[in-house]
This record gives structure tokens, C-alpha cells and sequence, in this order.
């Protein structure tokens, strides 16, 4: 059975999923107007609903659209491939047809957009595919209240690079920052006010070197009470400490923008998901982390030494004051990353969270250093990995780990996967780009 997928430049196929999705989960199905608008979208696909991903088609949001598709959702990816490549949708394409053979349901319906989320043109013009107005709802006959089949937008359009920040903040401000901005006043033009952003572990700015797991309440935008570490009852106000880096900035910024804007209108129901460092890829071996340009996570570049194109892994710092020397961060399987993002939607949709604004930590709560990463990369590819320290990179922090108790209790979502099997799932992808064989299943 073929995947139902489509892309947005083309006429698309009519198939109707039947499979149950994750908003079906304890949820009565709600009433969906089929009054045909005009739209194309509309009037092949007028009861299906959407997920729509904003970067879709990079790192982590194709991992996660790979897991939408498994939980039965339909899905609407936008992305301007300014870091990812078109080939990645058909590898999407390819494991949704490999995961439904020999279902007795057909695959979700994917669709693509060619996009950049800040052409307000062009996404007005795709949501118009997907919206018509509420004549049961609307007051009065100017069509002013819209009914969305979109039911929800996860956010992954951010550039993410701490050392490019530092020497282009202007770029970083507008397209992370600006572009939000934009981004939601659009959505709430047309109706659709469920909201999973992508945010990041930079928000704890310099409260990272503490020592401690960092907890949500750390970093609020809004005054709260909570029990630290230690116990105590404590209050948080709105604000942040010791930011070190546009990047982080410019997450904190969103956050702070995205908490008002659900303080100032309750129907917005907004999650932020705070990453700690994702690694590994999807254990088929066909999705992994493939950016365009030079890669700055750790990682890529391991891969890329590994793979011989480059020759030597540069181990920013080697004197943090941790057990080895280099820096400690939380690592995080990106498979578990993304179930994290349905985890979230599930529990938006089915109202185990209160509307308004909530951050979650998405991280393992266990610190690993760097050359605990190359030692286990080293172990799984049977390759002595060529290691040279420098200097400490501007905007870097010692150690980064997460308190996830917060999402573990509230999303009902916790890590299921190890350092170890990242690495091997990583070694698996540059297999499979090499074209060789996988010696590890």
C-alpha cells in the first residue's frame, strides 16, 4: 500500500486516513464544517485535520514528523530548505509506506510546502488551503471567524547556531525573534491557537554552570512559586541570568513574546519544549543530521571525521570543571525528542495541560562529557576517533543538564533511549550514506 503524500506545488491525491490519531486519545471527536470555500485542500480532504511543521524537513523536525505520521496524523511540512534538502521528504515518504505495509489502514496524508515561514504571502496562502469561514459560529455575514483544519503548528524555523549568533546576531533577531512575531499574528488570523515552539537549554543562560539539574521554574516569565532542589520554597520572577550567546537571547525573547501573547489571549494554548543536546537518528539509518554548510554540533562533525572528510575532532575546552576536562551536556536520542512533541500535542488536545503558556524540559536528566561521546562512538564504529584540544568557543557553558520531572509528570513523557544507542543508530545513518553495509542493527 502506497503512502498517501503529496506535495503542495502539485495536484494531490485523494486518501482518507482511518487510522486513529493521537488527539483521538480520550478525546470525543469534535464537529468539522464541510462546506466547500473554494480551496483545493478543502474540498479533496474535507474532514481530515492537520498538524502543520514549520522546518519539517531538518534534523529533528523530520524525526518528528516520521513519529506524527506512526501516531496517525496528517501533516503539512513548510520549510524554505535553507538547511535540509528536498530528498528528505521522500525518505518521509519511504518509512511511512515501509511502517503501513500490511496495515489494514492507509497511511496519514503528508503534504510539502516549499516555503520560508516568514513570507507572509505564501503562508497565508497555504492556510487558506486548509481554512473557510464559520458561518455557524460567525456573528455576522463578513466571514470574520475561521474554522482551521489545522488543529496545531509545531515551530522549528529557527537558525541555531551559537557561533554564528555571536557574529550575525542582526540575522538571528529577525529570523528567530521577528519572525515569531509574524508567524503568530498570521495563525491567529486564522483561528489556529495551538502552539509547540522549539525552544532550547540556552534559556538557563550561566544558571547551567550551577551544578545542579536545571529545573523550568530557573527560567519563568511570569512570578512563580516552586520547591528547589534543596527543598526549599522558593519564587521565581520573570526574567533570565547570565545569557551567553544572540541564540539564547533570541529563544528567551521568543518565550518571553509567546507567554504574553497567552497571558494576553487564553485561547492560546502555547508549549515551549526546552532541548538539550539531540543526538542519534532514526534506527532505520534513513533520517539523520544532514545540514547544509559547515555542521557545529558535535555530532555532524564526528560524523565527518569518521567519514574522512575531516581529519581531526576539535574538542572545544578541555579545563571545565567536570571529572574529564570538556564539557558536560545532557544528551538526548532525537527519536525520544520527537516523541516529545507528541507527547505534548496529546496532552494539548486532550486538556491534560491548562491553555496559556507552559515550558518543558525535553532532556535525559543524566550528564555525559565530550569524550564520554567520542568514547562511545569510538566502541560502536571500531574506528579511534583523532581528537585536538583548542580553546573554549564564545557563548559555551561547562555543563548542561536537564531536571525533567516536569514532563515526565504533565506530558507523561520521559527518555527510553541510551548515549550508546545513539551512537550506534548514528553509525547506522553513515552507513547508509556510504552506501556499505550496516554492521549494526
Amino acid at each position: 500500500m502506497a503512502s498517501t503524500t503529496d506535495s503542495g506545488s502539485c495536484s494531490p491525491r485523494l486518501s482518507l486516513s482511518t487510522s486513529d490519531s493521537i488527539s483521538d486519545i480520550g478525546t470525543p471527536e469534535t464537529e468539522r464544517s464541510t462546506l466547500f470555500s473554494g480551496s483545493l485542500s478543502n474540498f479533496l480532504y474535507p474532514d481530515q485535520q492537520f498538524i502543520a511543521v514549520v522546518g519539517g524537513l531538518g534534523y529533528i523536525g523530520s524525526h518528528t514528523c516520521f513519529e506524527l505520521l506512526k501516531a496517525g496524523e496528517n501533516i503539512i511540512i513548510i520549510d524554505n530548505l535553507s538547511n535540509s534538502f528536498r530528498g528528505v521528504y521522500d525518505r518521509l515518504e519511504l518509512l511511512s509506506k515501509l511502517h503501513y505495509e500490511g496495515h489494514e489502514i492507509d497511511a496519514p496524508i503528508m503534504r510539502f510546502y516549499e516555503a520560508d515561514f516568514r513570507d507572509e504571502t505564501a503562508i497565508k496562502s497555504i492556510l487558506s488551503e486548509y481554512s473557510q469561514p464559520n458561518r455557524r459560529f460567525a456573528t455576522t455575514d463578513d466571514d470574520s471567524v475561521i474554522t482551521s483544519r489545522i488543529k496545531g503548528v509545531i515551530h522549528f524555523g529557527a537558525y541555531k547556531s551559537v557561533s554564528e549568533s555571536i557574529r550575525n546576531p542582526l540575522k538571528y533577531y529577525a529570523n528567530n525573534v521577528a519572525g515569531v512575531i509574524e508567524l503568530c499574528a498570521t495563525l491567529r488570523d486564522y483561528n489556529i491557537k495551538n502552539f509547540i515552539f522549539s525552544s532550547s537549554a540556552t534559556v538557563y543562560g550561566s544558571l547551567a554552570n550551577s551544578g545542579v539539574p536545571l529545573k523550568e521554574e530557573y527560567c519563568t516569565h511570569q512570578t512563580e512559586n516552586f520547591v528547589d532542589h534543596d527543598g526549599l520554597i522558593k519564587t521565581t520572577f520573570g526574567g533570565c541570568t547570565g545569557l551567553t550567546n544572540p541564540y539564547g537571547r533570541s529563544k528567551w525573547m521568543c518565550e518571553a513574546i509567546l507567554s504574553d501573547l497567552a497571558l494576553a489571549d487564553p485561547e492560546w494554548t502555547i508549549i515551549a519544549l526546552r532541548y538539550f543536546n539531540p543526538v542519534g537518528c532514526d534506527e532505520s539509518g534513513l533520517l539523520g543530521e544532514d545540514p547544509r554548510g559547515v555542521p557545529t554540533n558535535l555530532m555532524p562533525v564526528v560524523l565527518n571525521v569518521l567519514a574522512g572528510t575531516l581529519p581531526v575532532l576539535d574538542i572545544f575546552g578541555t579545563n571545565y570543571p567536570t571529572p574529564d576536562g570538556t564539557a558536560i551536556r545532557d544528551f538526548i536520542h532525537v527519536t525520544d525528542l520527537a516523541r516529545g512533541h507528541i507527547a505534548a500535542l496529546a496532552a494539548t488536545f486532550n486538556e491534560r495541560v491548562p491553555k496559556g503558556f507552559r515550558a518543558y524540559n525535553l532532556g535525559s536528566g543524566t550528564g555525559s562529557s565530550v569524550l564520554d561521546v567520542v568514547t562511545a562512538v569510538e566502541a560502536v564504529s571500531s574506528t579511534k576517533i583523532p581528537i585536538r584540544a583548542v580553546d573554549r568557543r564564545d557563548g559555551d557553558v561547562g555543563i548542561c543538564v536537564a531536571m525533567p520531572k516536569r514532563a515526565e509528570v504533565e506530558l507523561d513523557w520521559k527518555t527510553q533511549k541510551s548515549l550508546e544507542t545513539s551512537c550506534r543508530d548514528i553509525y547506522n545513518f553513515l552507513e547508509n550514506k556510504k552506501g556499505g553495509p550496516v554492521p549494526i542493527g
